[in-house]
């Protein structure tokens, strides 16, 4: 057994590494984040790994585990001193390397693993480092498990156990590709920018998207983690713009964009038009829904009202359900309601049988983007999304609010908003027509506008959205109304993208 953790690392202690050092906040939701040396060292992750393996024993489920890293200078010793801590806990490790999310959690149906754990920050900035974990494929861990877990760690209560094990995995990623490009094909001829932001996903997505047989022109597919142009990350408007002035420049068909560990895609039309996530997840609802009518969907509380109340899905007897974001929590409601897949606005995208295992994979949704376009000769991107109807919604902002008081904060919102509500007021200059509280709170007016604000799950960060089906007016009248009601909060600090 390791010493207790401690949350900071004392002036005197004589060695770095003396004892663990563990942040309590970093313990997230449905993952784990932390800043590398300030608030958390390699002892803190071997006995993050002694936690890993106490909780799967706690829950009865058989030791093998699969695991990963991206590719940060420091996340191959951090994946080593993992593996020290789940081997000690009992655990037997088949390690696959270098690796995107997505194929460490392919891994645990290949390999046969129930558990995963893929040490990625994924678009956090250098200097960030996390673990992504389940026990349950194709589960990853959701609050229960999370606030378990931390209990374990820092209360020190992880034992050792007999019966760990260590294989690596050679030529994993190949096995994975494979299993992706296996009876897939694009017969019509694409010309595709693939943007990885320096990250982990420009080892593979290039190279997969050529095996469809697409024309592949690679934008910053150099591994770099310091991110040297901009932030591996879909749902960034730097990235989507050298995305959309790539696309111009090459005369290319589509930009797909991957975030730093390849869970998730963005896309680009034709025309260097930056489509949200959200729209893309509306264009594939109604792909697949004409190939499976009645098909379920499960989308997050940041998307699109579209998916309610977009007329051809109607038509094609889709059925829609708004759930918390984050891919652990869509994951799961995914898997409760059987659903076809599940759309973030995020880009964490979640195909089911016949399509996919269950998670979420930025490769397989570019796959699907394109054969989605496939089966579509005729039309481009743009005419595919000029096919929805239209309205006028943001990117996802995200003001500054510290970790220790972002759900406090969260929670004064909501009554606010709630109170207006039953005293008849109104947001925006029109009354409130419902409001869903599942995740934050997203308040809709009665014209459809509607607004979110809710606290960001692996940030000390809040994220505010808006969208109006009226006017772009109305659109900026809603952010207006929510920001006023944000800024009654000291504690919550600059956006770091506005509309």
């Amino acid at each position: 057994m390791l010493p207790k953790p401690e949350a900071a690392l004392s002036p005197n202690t004589y060695a770095y590494e003396a004892k663990p050092l563990v942040k309590p906040t970093g313990f997230r939701e449905y993952d784990a984040r932390w800043l590398f040396g300030s608030e958390l060292n390699l002892m803190g992750v071997q006995a993050l790994g002694l936690g890993i393996a106490a909780l799967v024993h706690e829950r009865g489920v058989r030791a093998d585990i699969v695991v990963g890293h991206d590719f940060r200078s420091y996340s191959a010793s951090i994946k080593l001193a993992l593996v020290a801590g789940l081997m000690a806990g009992g655990m037997r490790v088949k390690d696959i390397g270098l690796a995107l999310s997505p194929m460490a959690y392919y891994g645990q149906f290949a390999l046969d693993c129930p558990c995963v754990a893929m040490v990625t920050a994924s678009h956090n900035d250098n200097g960030w480092t996390g673990v992504k974990m389940g026990l349950d494929r194709p589960l990853t861990f959701g609050p229960a498990e999370m606030s378990r877990l931390k209990e374990i760690v820092l209360a020190g209560a992880a034992p050792t156990r007999p019966g760990g094990g260590y294989e690596f995995v050679e030529g994993f990623a190949e096995t994975y590709l494979d299993d992706l490009a296996r009876g897939r094909s694009i017969r019509r001829p694409l010309k595709v920018v693939a943007a990885c932001g320096n990250g982990t996903a420009g080892a593979f997505a290039p190279g997969l998207l050529s095996r469809l047989g697409v024309e592949v022109i690679p934008l910053d597919c150099e591994l770099d983690h310091t991110f040297p142009r901009y932030n591996p990350n879909p749902e960034d408007m730097e990235m989507l713009h050298a995305l959309a002035d790539a696309v111009r420049a090459n005369g290319a068909d589509v930009g797909l964009g991957f975030d730093g560990d390849g869970d998730r895609c963005g896309v680009v039309d034709e025309t260097g038009g930056e489509i949200f996530a959200d729209k893309i997840g509306v264009m594939l609802a109604r792909d697949l829904a004409s190939l499976s009518p009645n098909a379920q969907f499960v989308v997050d509380v940041k998307s699109t009202g579209l998916f309610m109340t977009d007329p051809e899905l109607t038509r094609l007897g889709a059925r829609t359900d708004y759930w918390k974001t984050g891919h652990s929590y869509i994951k799961s409601r995914v898997k409760e309601l059987n659903a076809l897949a599940g759309f973030e606005k995020s880009g964490h995208f979640f195909f089911n049988a016949p399509v996919g295992h269950g998670y979420d994979d930025g490769l397989l949704t570019a796959i699907a983007v394109l054969e989605m376009l496939d089966r579509n000769p005729e039309r481009s991107m743009s005419d595919l999304y000029g096919a929805l109807p239209r309205t006028w919604g943001s990117p996802t902002m995200s003001p500054k609010c510290a970790d220790e008081v972002k759900y406090d904060v969260v929670d004064k919102v909501i009554a606010r908003i709630e109170a207006v509500r039953s005293q008849g007021g109104t947001i925006a200059d029109a009354p409130i027509a419902d409001v869903v509280t599942v995740n934050g709170i997203r308040v809709t007016l009665e014209d459809g506008t509607w607004g979110l604000v809710r606290a960001s799950s692996n940030k000390p960060e809040l994220v505010v959205v808006v969208e109006s089906p009226v006017s772009e007016e109305r659109m900026r009248a809603m952010f207006h109304a929510m920001d006023g009601i944000l800024r009654e909060n000291p504690e919550v600090g600059a956006y770091n993208q506005t509309i």
